[in-house]
């Protein structure tokens, strides 16, 4: 009778079917649980304190070491006594790290750049530790971080610019100088032998150089009605020499024994210099371009500074827990293999050169990156608790001869239709090199009752949605 039990169980598919869609159920459960924690499972339940929640949702992790050890189940905004707000993150943590030290840091810090965050708990080493349901003040959620949209932000269009504007002034600036330096060099020698003519017509009694000395007879004379300023400059200049007289041996005697080979040396020299002088005019003026902007990318420049301190303070501890990077970085560079891998990635770049002479332009001059990345966050901006929703819309297509609706011999091109006109441009200009300089994919006009294939006539520009007119 037992066996024959067991067969009719087997034997009934409404039986088998009714136990199968109860485990698939209990497993959905508790898939859809597993981020809030499985039930029945104890935890170790906190409350966290934060300035500001940046953007965490319920089921983000919780990590100890870079480990997963729970998830914060709610969020709340809270006000303090002065009207400030806060966030206060409650946190389903694992028993193991009970009890956790009172004087432990709560950090919330981004995971990847898309965006996702996690809250990153670094231990203390206090005695005391917190108890079921305790709340970590407000006090222990440092340092403050700085997430990379703060600093990308920084870069905005006006500092691109002037960044730009810098890089061309001084480029322009240097650009060619070495063999005007070489030129001045090689004519070095002769114009030495240039200079002892000039020094034997100023030696020519014609140069009437004996003429100077009655023009400084004249000149004291006319300063004599300052004879007692005169007489008062020398009394003070005694008490200078009084003082100096203190360092006169060695250093006064050095300074005027090593004066004639200093003043020699001048009177060689100065003359070569004067290549060097005029291309420093030169360079001075070619710099003016980028010494204008700096006015608008100071503020810019001050931010950056401000933010980098902050960084800063951070790094002696960044650099201790990179010692063993660096370590295995040393034994990695000692490798005998790593130089044929460098001639490999060496002959990559070289390779990839061209492609990205190619691209740059798309976003340096189109701004297209930029756009991509803002019109993907848009297509993904909607959206509730369950997940987001991709925006689109669909764009019925014309009918009629060789349509886009269905298979054809021809590009759509029907001499009756308004409508019905193929326009594709598979290779849109984007200012690289060898093309237009234009930004002409999403700035092609729309010509109607006319079939347009590849490049449109005339140049579309530069200027794409978003920025300021250049």
């Amino acid at each position: 009778m037992r066996r024959r039990g067991v067969a009719s169980l087997a034997g009934s598919p409404v039986l088998v079917g009714a136990l199968t869609v109860l485990v698939v159920v209990v497993a959905v459960f508790l898939s859809y649980n597993a981020n809030k924690g499985l039930p029945f499972v104890p935890t170790y339940d906190l409350t966290a304190e934060v300035p500001n929640a940046a953007q965490l949702v319920k089921g983000n992790e919780v990590r100890v070491g870079g480990f997963r050890v729970g998830v914060v189940d709610d969020i709340s905004a809270k006000r303090t006594a002065a009207g400030s707000t806060f966030a206060a993150l409650h946190m389903k943590l694992d028993k193991t790290v009970e009890p956790l030290p009172v004087d432990s840091t709560i950090l919330v810090r981004a995971r990847s750049a898309l965006g996702l965050k996690y809250v990153e708990i670094d231990p203390g080493t206090a005695k005391m530790g917190y108890r079921q349901g305790d709340t970590v003040p407000l006090s222990q959620a440092t340092p403050h971080t700085v997430d990379i949209d703060q600093v990308l932000n920084t870069f905005d269009l006006p500092t691109r610019q002037g960044s730009r504007n810098n890089l061309i002034g001084i480029g322009d600036g240097l650009t060619g100088r070495g063999a005007d330096l070489n030129t001045a060099i090689q004519v070095a020698p002769q114009l030495l032998g240039n200079l002892e003519p000039v020094m034997t017509n100023l030696a020519d009694t014609r140069t009437r150089l004996k003429a100077l000395f009655p023009a400084l007879e004249r000149a004291a004379s006319i300063v004599r009605p300052a004879a007692q300023t005169q007489a008062d400059l020398f009394a003070n200049l005694d008490t200078t020499f009084t003082a100096l007289s203190g360092v006169a041996r060695p250093f006064i005697q050095d300074t005027i024994t090593k004066s004639p080979p200093a003043e020699d040396t001048a009177i060689a020299q100065f003359p070569q210099q004067r290549p060097f002088l005029r291309n420093t005019a030169a360079f001075m003026r070619e710099l003016r371009p980028g010494v204008r902007v700096l006015p608008s990318t100071t503020p810019d420049l001050a931010d950056a500074l401000q933010f980098g301190t902050v960084s800063l303070r951070r790094s002696p501890a960044l650099n201790r827990r990179l010692e063993d990077v660096f370590l295995a970085l040393e034994r990695f560079a000692q490798d005998p293999l790593v130089p044929r891998g460098i001639e490999r990635l060496n002959d990559t770049v070289v390779s990839l050169k061209p492609t990205l002479a190619f691209l740059t332009p798309a976003q340096t001059t189109c701004n297209y990156v930029t756009l991509w990345f803002r019109n993907i966050a848009s297509l993904l901006s909607e959206g509730d608790r369950a997940g987001t929703w991709q925006r689109f819309i669909i764009v019925p297509t014309p009918q009629g001869p060789n349509s886009e609706s269905g298979p054809s011999s021809a590009p759509a091109d029907d001499p009756a239709s308004q409508t019905n006109h193929l326009h594709t441009n598979p290779y849109a200009n984007t200012a690289a090199p060898g093309q237009t300089k234009e930004c002409e994919a999403g700035n092609e006009p729309y010509y109607v009752g006319k079939t347009m294939l590849g490049n449109i006539p005339g140049n579309q520009g530069t200027l794409t949605s978003g920025q300021v007119g250049k």
